[in-house]
């Protein structure tokens, strides 16, 4: 059931295939002992997911907007932690992590503009 209510959601699908590849980056980002940044990153990034997961089960539609604009700080603040990898000292390449926060990004900004 659960799987089904993913791959039928296309917030739901990108957030977890994007979390999936930011704990893989992180687990890079470990081995170069960058652990705060990797610490922030992960927290960050798997909360958009977590944040519209919860927005499916809202009490209402001021609840569902308001749980999707979490999602949307969090996705901000994950913005921040890659700009902060693409700078770091390990060098290890975000630019797909970025594209795909895009993409989520622009996928909960519909969402927003069409539950308002």
């Amino acid at each position: 059931m659960q799987k089904e209510l993913i791959e039928n959601n296309p917030i739901l699908k990108k957030t977890i295939e994007f979390s999936l590849a930011v704990i893989e980056y992180c687990e890079l980002l470990n081995n170069e002992k960058q652990f705060i940044i990797s610490k922030q990153l992960l927290r960050s990034a798997t909360s958009i997911g977590a944040n519209a997961m919860e927005a499916q089960n809202a009490e209402s539609k001021a609840d569902f907007i308001h749980k999707i604009k979490i999602a949307a700080k969090e996705a901000d603040e994950t913005q921040y932690w890659l700009t902060l990898c693409s700078y770091a000292k390990a060098n290890l390449s975000c630019s797909h992590l970025e594209i795909y926060l895009q993409e989520i990004q622009k996928i909960i900004n519909a969402i927003l503009g069409t539950a308002k």
